[in-house]
């Protein structure tokens, strides 16, 4: 009758190994919720913009910029009724309109 398991001994963590696990906790809750700040700071700051047009292009009536882009000697913007405006830069004048179909 004595085939009973005998107890197992549960040591105790030295106190060093107790501090650096509570330092690796907080850091990983640190860096987590850095992260967090730092995604909510970025989706609160681009949500509500508009595309940044500059001042010397002015768009078709009823039109409106969805999105802007430039090259060496023209700017193109997106307006959202599906067309692409381009113009040109030096004189700000409308070069091209080019229509956007969507896809079937």
């Amino acid at each position: 009758m004595d085939d009973a398991p005998k107890p197992v001994e549960v040591f105790e963590e030295p106190a060093n190994l107790k501090f650096l696990r509570m330092l690796v906790t907080i850091l990983t809750g640190t860096m987590i919720a850095g992260l967090i700040i730092i995604i909510a700071l970025v989706v609160i700051r681009y949500s509500d913009r508009t595309a940044p047009l500059p001042d010397t292009i002015t768009l078709p009536d009823g039109a409106t910029a969805t999105a802007f882009t430039q090259g060496p000697d023209w700017y193109a913007v997106v307006t959202a009724d599906d067309r692409i405006l381009i113009f040109d830069r030096a004189t700000g004048k409308l070069i091209n309109t080019v229509g956007i179909r969507p896809t079937p």
